[in-house]
C-alpha cells in the first residue's frame, strides 16, 4: 500500500519553501521550515490526505494528525536551533555580540535584501524591533559584562531559545559594559503559552440590543432628548476621532485555543496579540525558565534578585512626543496618544482613557486609575456641599448670637491659660477665633457629619458597580488568578518539610502551624511597640505644646505673646509634620522586616501582610495628633487652682476660650496641605530629578554639541523602574486622604474640597510619571483593588464613630442645644433660634477666685490695667459652682445635662447613621440590572454561536467525506 501526503494552503496550492520544503510529518521525511516568525505555522494550512490508486481509503482523525504536528514542531524547533546556532541572529554569544549601531543590519536581513526583498527601513531605525526589522521586541534583560554571574544567565539563556523565544543581543551606546538582551515570542509560542494562561481573546462583535421600555418611559426619553439638544455638547469627554478602535471591547472574547482558532478574528498574526499581552506572556515564560538543575532554581525574579541582570522590562512603543500636531497628523502611537489625551495638563477637565490606558498598562494599572477617577468624581458631590456649608456659616456669621457675645464681653476677664507668664485677658480678644470657629462649627455640621458618613457608603456601594461594568468590558468577570507560585524565601526556609497540596496535588514545602503562630506573634508584638513609638511621639509634641504656651507668652513681640496659643498649635502641628514624615521611613523599613519575618507563602499573601502593616503604621502616624486635639485636649486639665500637671511638673494644656475645634482645624488643614504637597514634589520631582542627572552624566562623558540618537530600549533604561512596591505608594496616598477626608470631615468640611482639588492634579501627575518618567511596567491581571476596599470599608465605619464624637464632645453643639431647650430664654418652648441664645456664654462660664490660685501658678499680674484695681475673680470654661457654694468648683447640674445629652447624641447618631448605610447597602445592588441582563444574553449567544460553528465543522467534514468516498451510514448530524 503508498500513501502520499500533502500539505495545502488554505487557497489549496501546495506549499513549498524557498530554503527547503515542508513534508507532512507523518509521512516520516523530516523536512525543515523556518517560517517568517522563526518557526512552523500548524495552524493556518489545511490538511488533505490523498491515496494512491494501488491502496485501499481508510479514514484519517483531524485530532491525531494535529497532535501529531504539535509533538513533531517541538522536535522541528529544538533541531533548528541546533542547524542555527552557528550563523543566527539570536545567537547570545558574546563573540556575536553587536556594538550597538542602529543602521546595521543582520545576516538574515542581507539575505533577503540580496533575494530582492526589502527590509522596512523604519522599523530597523525606532529601536522597537530585532536588526531585521521584522521581529519586534517583546522584553529587553539588561546585565554587565563584568558581572561574575555569567554560568546562570548562559544556562537561563540557553533555555529560553529551547522554549522558542528568540534572542538578539546589543551593547549599550555610552558604556560597553551594559548588555540589553532583546527577545522575541514567535507565533507558535504565543499561541502555545496563550492557550495554557487562558489568555481571552475575541472571536465575534457583540449584539447589543435595546431592552423593552415601556411607553411612559419612552416618552420621558424623548423629551429628555429634546432638552438635551438644547445644552452644549459634553466637553468632558474625549474626541473619539482621536481614540483607537479597540476592537477586542466590541468583541466576545474566550480562552484563547489553537485547535479553534477559525473561531477568533485574526486580521493579522503580529497584531493579534496586543504588545501588552505579548510582554505579559514573555514575562510568564521567563519565570519558569531554569537557570540552574534543580527545582528550585527558576524564575527571572530570583536572577534579578541575586544580580545576575540589573533590569528586565518590556518598551515603550517608542516617544511619547512628535514634531506634528496629533489633531493634524494623528498619534505617532498609543504612548504618544496617551501623553496627549491623558498625561498632558491641557486636558485636566476630561475623562480618562481608560480602554487605552487598559491596552497600554494592563488591567491592574487601569483599575487603579479607573478607581482613582470615580473616587474623584464622587468628591465632587462631597466638595460642594462641605464648601456650602462653610459659606452657610460665612453667611450667618453676624447672625450668630454666640460670636457677638463673645465680640462685646468686653467685661468678662478670663485666667490665664498657663502659668505665671501667661496674663488675663478680655473674652473679647477673642472675637476672631469665635467668628472663624463659627464658619466651621455651625447648625449645619451635623448636616454635613451625616452626609459625609452616607456618602462614604454611596461611594463604596456605586464603585463595586462600576468595577463590575470594567471588569464585564475588560473580561475579568471569569477570570480567576492562577494558583500561585512559592515565594523562594518560602521555599528556601521551609525545604526540607513538604506536603502534598491539595490542588496541583504535588509536594510543596510546609510551615509548621506552632512555627507561624510564633511568628505572628513576633509581627504582632513589633506592630505594638511601633504604635507605642507612635504613642511616644504624641507625647512628645504634647510635652512640647505645654512648655511652648508660656515661652510664646513671654515673648518680646506683642504678636507672638497676644496670641500664645495659635502659635503653639502652628508650629506643633509643623514639627509633628517632620516627625511623621521621618518616622514614615523607619515604619517603611520596620514593615519589610516584619513582613519577611513572617514568612508569607505566595506574593499575594506577602503583598497583603505587608500592605495591612504600613497602612496601620501611617495612619496611626497620621492621626495620633488629630486624635488628642479632638479628644484629650482640654478635657482633663482641671480647673484653677487644682490644676492636673504631667509627671507633677507641666500644667495641662487648655483649649482657647473659643473652644478646641479651631486647633483641631488648623491641624487638619497643615497636615493635608503639606502631606499632599510633599507626596506630589516627590511623585513628580524625584524621577525628573533622577532622569535629569542621567542625562546631564551622558553629555558630560559624549560632549554636550555631540548629539545622541539612543534606541529605545537604551531610553527605557535610563528612566527611573517603577516602584518595588507597585501601586502601593499610589494607593497608600489615596486611602490616608480619604481617612482624612471621611473620619474629622465634622471639623474640617473643607477637606473634601481640598482632596478634590488635589486629585484632579493627582490624575494628571501619575499619568506624566507612567507615560514619560517611568519606564513602562508589566502588565498585569487584576478583578478589583485587593486589600485596599477593605481598608476604606473600615475607615468608613470608623468615620461614623470619630463624626459623632467630634460633633459630641469636641464642637460646642450638644453644649448650645441643652442651653437652647432647658436654661435659655426660650425653656420649655421647644424653639432652638438664635434668640433663644442669649446669654449663653455667661452661662458656659465658671467663676474663680483669684486668690485660691497655687503659688506656681499665680500670673504675675494682678489685673490692675483692665480696672485700675487688683482683680479678684476671673472666668474659665467649665460647668462648676462659684467658689462661695457649699461645694466649691463642684459640677453644677447643667454639666451633667450636658455629658447626658452627649452621650445620647453619639448612640442615636451611630445607629441612625449606620441604618442609613445598611439600608443603603441593601437596596443599591452589586451588579446593576442591564448589565446582569447583558452577560446572561452573552452566555447565551456564545452557547449558540460555538454550537453552530461546531455543527458547521461537522457538515463541513461530513461534505469532504461524501466528496472523497468515506461517507459511513448512521452518521451525525
Amino acid at each position: 500500500m503508498g500513501l502520499k501526503s500533502v500539505c495545502k494552503s488554505t487557497n489549496g496550492e501546495v506549499w513549498q519553501a524557498a530554503q527547503g520544503h515542508v513534508a507532512c510529518p507523518w509521512s516520516g521525511i523530516p523536512h525543515f521550515h523556518q517560517a517568517e516568525e522563526g518557526g512552523v505555522d500548524l495552524q493556518s494550512y489545511q490538511l488533505d490526505m490523498q491515496i494512491l490508486p494501488d491502496g485501499p481509503r481508510s479514514d484519517v482523525d483531524f485530532s491525531e494528525i494535529l497532535n501529531a504536528i504539535q509533538e513533531m514542531a517541538k522536535d522541528v524547533n529544538i533541531l533548528f536551533d541546533e542547524l542555527e546556532a552557528v550563523n543566527s541572529p539570536c545567537k547570545d554569544d558574546d563573540s556575536l555580540l553587536h556594538p550597538g549601531n542602529l543602521t546595521s543590519t543582520s545576516d538574515d536581513a542581507s539575505r533577503l535584501e540580496a533575494g530582492g526583498e526589502t527590509v522596512p527601513e523604519k522599523n530597523k531605525l525606532n529601536g522597537l524591533y530585532f536588526r531585521d526589522g521584522k521581529c519586534r521586541i517583546d522584553y529587553i534583560l539588561v546585565y554587565r559584562k563584568s558581572n561574575p554571574q555569567m554560568e546562570k544567565r548562559e544556562v537561563f539563556e540557553r533555555n529560553i531559545r529551547a522554549e522558542g523565544l528568540q534572542m538578539e543581543k546589543e551593547s549599550s551606546l555610552i558604556n560597553s559594559d551594559i548588555i540589553f538582551v532583546k527577545l522575541h515570542a514567535p507565533w507558535e509560542v504565543l499561541g502555545r503559552y496563550a492557550e495554557q494562561m487562558n489568555v481571552r481573546m475575541p472571536f465575534r462583535r457583540k449584539i447589543y440590543y435595546l431592552p423593552r421600555r415601556y411607553k411612559f418611559m419612552s416618552r420621558i426619553d424623548k423629551q429628555i432628548s429634546r432638552f438635551r439638544r438644547w445644552l452644549p455638547k459634553k466637553p468632558m469627554r474625549l474626541d473619539k476621532e482621536t481614540l483607537p478602535d479597540l476592537e477586542e471591547n466590541d468583541c466576545y472574547t474566550a480562552p484563547f485555543s489553537q485547535q479553534r482558532i477559525h473561531h477568533f478574528i485574526i486580521h493579522n498574526k503580529d497584531t493579534f496579540f496586543n504588545n501588552a499581552t505579548r510582554s505579559r506572556i514573555v514575562h510568564h515564560i521567563l519565570q519558569r525558565i531554569k537557570y540552574e538543575e534543580g527545582k528550585n532554581k527558576i524564575g527571572l525574579n530570583r536572577l534579578l534578585t541575586n544580580g545576575s541582570y540589573e533590569a528586565a522590562f518590556p518598551l515603550h512603543e517608542g516617544s511619547y512626543r512628535s514634531k506634528n500636531s496629533i489633531r493634524t497628523h494623528g498619534a505617532v502611537n498609543h504612548r504618544h496618544l496617551l501623553y496627549e489625551c491623558w498625561a498632558s495638563w491641557g486636558v485636566w477637565y476630561k475623562y480618562q482613557p481608560l480602554d487605552l490606558v487598559r491596552r497600554y498598562f494592563g488591567e491592574k494599572i487601569g483599575l487603579y486609575f479607573a478607581w482613582l477617577g470615580w473616587y474623584t468624581g464622587m468628591l465632587f458631590p462631597a466638595a460642594f456641599i462641605g464648601l456650602f456649608v462653610f459659606l452657610y456659616g460665612v453667611i450667618t456669621l453676624d447672625h450668630c448670637q454666640v460670636s457677638k457675645e463673645v465680640c462685646q464681653a468686653t467685661d468678662i476677664i478670663m485666667c490665664p491659660v498657663c502659668d505665671k507668664y501667661c496674663p488675663f485677658m478680655r473674652l473679647s480678644d477673642s472675637c476672631v477665633y469665635a467668628k472663624v470657629t463659627h464658619l466651621f462649627d455651625n447648625g449645619a455640621t451635623v448636616f454635613f457629619a451625616v452626609f459625609m458618613a452616607v456618602w462614604a457608603t454611596v461611594f463604596l456601594e456605586f464603585w463595586k458597580r462600576r468595577r463590575a461594568v470594567i471588569a464585564y468590558d475588560w473580561d475579568l468577570i471569569d477570570w480567576e488568578e492562577e494558583e500561585e507560585e512559592i515565594r523562594p524565601q518560602f521555599e528556601a526556609k521551609y525545604s526540607k518539610k513538604e506536603r502534598m497540596n491539595p490542588i496541583s496535588g504535588k509536594p510543596e514545602p510546609y510551615q509548621a502551624f506552632a512555627d507561624k503562630c510564633s511568628r505572628l506573634i513576633v509581627s504582632a508584638s513589633g506592630i505594638f511597640f511601633m504604635i507605642c513609638v507612635v504613642i511616644a511621639a504624641v507625647f512628645g509634641i504634647v510635652i512640647y505644646r505645654v512648655v511652648t504656651v508660656s515661652t510664646f507668652a513671654a515673648f518680646k513681640w506683642a504678636l507672638i505673646r497676644n496670641n500664645s496659643q495659635v502659635a503653639t498649635t502652628g508650629t506643633a502641628v509643623c514639627i509633628n509634620f517632620c516627625i511623621i514624615m521621618l518616622l514614615n521611613v523607619l515604619y517603611e523599613k520596620v514593615a519589610l522586616l516584619l513582613t519577611n519575618l513572617e514568612q508569607p507563602r505566595t506574593e499575594s499573601e506577602w503583598e497583603n501582610s505587608f500592605t495591612l502593616k504600613m497602612f496601620l503604621f501611617q495612619f496611626v502616624n497620621l492621626n495620633s495628633s488629630t486624635f488628642y486635639i479632638a479628644f484629650f485636649l482640654g478635657r482633663f486639665t482641671g480647673h484653677p487652682g487644682a490644676y492636673l500637671r504631667l509627671i507633677n511638673r507641666w500644667r495641662l494644656e487648655e483649649c482657647h476660650p473659643s473652644g478646641c475645634l479651631i486647633d483641631l482645624c488648623m491641624q487638619m488643614g497643615i497636615i493635608m496641605v503639606l502631606k499632599q504637597t510633599w507626596n506630589n514634589f516627590m511623585e513628580l520631582g524625584y524621577p525628573l530629578i533622577q532622569n535629569w542627572w542621567t542625562r546631564r552624566k551622558v553629555r558630560q562623558e559624549h560632549g554636550p554639541e555631540r548629539k545622541i540618537s539612543f534606541p529605545q530600549w537604551e531610553k527605557d533604561y535610563n528612566l527611573q523602574p517603577m516602584n518595588a512596591y507597585g501601586l502601593f505608594d499610589e494607593y497608600l496616598e489615596m486611602i490616608l486622604q480619604f481617612g482624612f477626608t471621611t473620619i474629622f470631615v465634622a471639623a474640617f468640611p473643607l477637606a473634601p474640597l481640598l482632596a478634590l482639588l488635589n486629585n484632579i492634579i493627582e490624575i494628571r501627575l501619575d499619568a506624566y510619571k507612567f507615560v514619560t518618567q517611568w519606564r513602562r511596567p508589566l502588565a498585569s491581571r487584576a478583578k478589583d483593588i485587593g486589600i485596599w476596599y477593605g481598608i476604606l470599608e473600615g475607615i468608613g465605619i470608623l468615620s461614623v464613630i470619630t463624626n459623632a464624637f467630634v460633633i459630641a464632645i469636641t464642637s460646642d453643639f450638644i453644649p448650645r442645644l441643652v442651653y437652647a431647650y432647658k436654661y435659655g430664654p426660650c425653656a420649655g418652648q421647644g424653639e432652638a433660634g438664635q434668640k433663644c441664645m442669649v446669654g449663653y456664654v455667661n452661662a458656659s462660664l465658671s467663676v474663680f477666685r483669684i486668690s485660691d490660685f497655687e503659688n506656681r501658678s499665680e500670673p504675675e499680674s494682678d489685673g490692675s490695667e483692665f480696672s485700675g484695681t487688683p482683680l479678684k475673680y476671673c472666668r474659665y470654661r467649665d460647668y462648676r459652682d462659684p467658689p462661695h457654694s457649699l461645694v466649691p468648683y463642684g459640677y453644677t447640674l447643667q454639666f451633667w445635662h450636658v455629658l447626658a445629652a452627649r452621650l445620647a447624641f453619639i448612640i442615636v447618631f451611630e445607629h441612625l447613621v449606620f441604618c442609613i448605610k445598611h439600608l443603603i447597602s441593601y437596596l443599591i445592588p452589586d451588579l446593576p440590572k442591564d448589565l446582569r441582563d447583558r452577560m446572561r444574553r452573552e452566555k447565551y449567544l456564545i452557547q449558540e454561536m460555538m454550537y453552530e460553528a461546531e455543527l458547521e465543522r461537522l457538515q463541513k467534514e461530513r461534505k469532504e467525506r461524501k466528496k472523497n468516498g468515506k461517507a459511513h451510514h448512521n452518521e451525525w448530524p
